[in-house]
């Protein structure tokens, strides 16, 4: 299968619309892509024709704030409890079935929250970059499991989160920023990872210290689009949707941390998951940094059926390294998951 066979839908309840993209037989079972910060149903385009070649039913929301689901004016409208219900709307409209998740970045606590809260909805979970446990609850866990050798406390109280933290504290200034051009905002963030990082504080620990993102520029500077992580039709796509719904969804994502921590609590077990999961380390993420600091502890105690491996990439690792990304998620699949019906 290729790119031309992935089709687009909408599911819409009296609460919200889901916009999403679709790829596979319709009675394949369904594997379930949720994306992140600043991203689309689109940043899959390269997982949705290969797993539906594999006979899946594929399937990329677009989370909500962002491409073609609702959008909210309030920041609580941008938790992980609010997503969840959306995808649980979807579910239900795409035969409620069971499903392999995979999210990244803030989609994948939407992933481990379906696989935490609603067991009986999913095969499998599997997150790129993001560990089970961590931002999802808040600075209380997150903060101490900081590498102080990289970020001493007296310099980045929040380690590489500073940058949430100026979120919290400038929201405005950091929305107004990013909304001042999309076009030039998403040329600079898909980029591919480096070794040349490794070890280095990341350079959202410096949004504090420089008074906003781009050392403190009003906009995002005009840099080359990385060629290696999108094409300029996806600098294109992602640009209208940006313009179009701007930045105060996706950035409300990070103004609800001690709400997300609240409704991790609620779950059962205290959080220990039996479900298959797997977790995938991208080496020059220094960002959601898991290769060298202890972020995967937590989801590590708490998953007693977990696989983890490492890719040789950024953040962005399923637009990077796409195949290896296909690759390692299949080969989990028919080795650790039980049968898919």
């Amino acid at each position: 299968m290729s790119y031309s066979d992935i089709t687009c839908h909408s599911h819409s309840t009296p609460r919200h619309t889901t916009g999403y993209l679709a790829a596979g037989p319709l009675d394949g079972p369904l594997i379930i892509f949720t994306h992140g910060w600043p991203e689309l149903s689109r940043s899959w385009r390269h997982q949705l024709p290969f797993f539906a070649a594999m006979g899946f039913r594929a399937i990329a929301p677009d989370i909500r704030g962002y491409g073609n689901s609702s959008v909210y004016p309030e920041h609580k409208d941008y938790s992980v409890e609010c997503a969840i219900l959306d995808m649980l709307e979807l579910h239900d409209a795409l035969g409620g079935t069971k499903a392999v998740w995979v999210g990244h970045d803030w989609g994948s606590p939407i992933a481990w929250g379906m696989a935490a809260h609603y067991p009986e909805r999913c095969h499998a979970i599997a997150s790129l970059c993001v560990p089970y446990a961590a931002i999802d609850r808040g600075y209380d866990v997150t903060v101490p499991l900081i590498d102080r050798s990289v970020y001493p406390e007296d310099d980045y109280p929040l380690g590489q989160w500073e940058y949430m933290g100026f979120y919290e504290e400038n929201f405005q200034r950091a929305t107004a920023q990013m909304d001042a051009n999309a076009k030039n905002m998403a040329q600079l963030i898909f980029r591919k990872g480096s070794a040349e990082g490794r070890g280095l504080p990341s350079g959202t620990a410096m949004v504090r210290k420089d008074n906003g993102w781009f050392g403190g520029l009003s906009a995002a500077p005009d840099v080359p689009m990385d060629e290696d992580v999108i094409t300029t039709e996806d600098l294109g796509v992602y640009t209208e949707a940006l313009q179009r719904n701007g930045f105060f969804g996706p950035n409300s994502w990070y103004m609800n941390h001690e709400v997300n921590a609240a409704f991790f609590d609620t779950l059962p077990n205290a959080g220990r998951m039996d479900l298959p999961a797997l977790f995938i380390h991208a080496r020059y993420d220094y960002t959601c940094e898991t290769v060298d600091s202890q972020l995967a502890e937590p989801m590590r105690s708490l998953c007693s059926n977990l696989t983890e491996t490492t890719i040789d990439s950024g953040h962005w690792m399923a637009q990077e390294k796409p195949m290896d990304v296909n690759r390692h998620i299949a080969k989990w699949l028919f080795t650790v998951v039980p049968e898919l019906d």
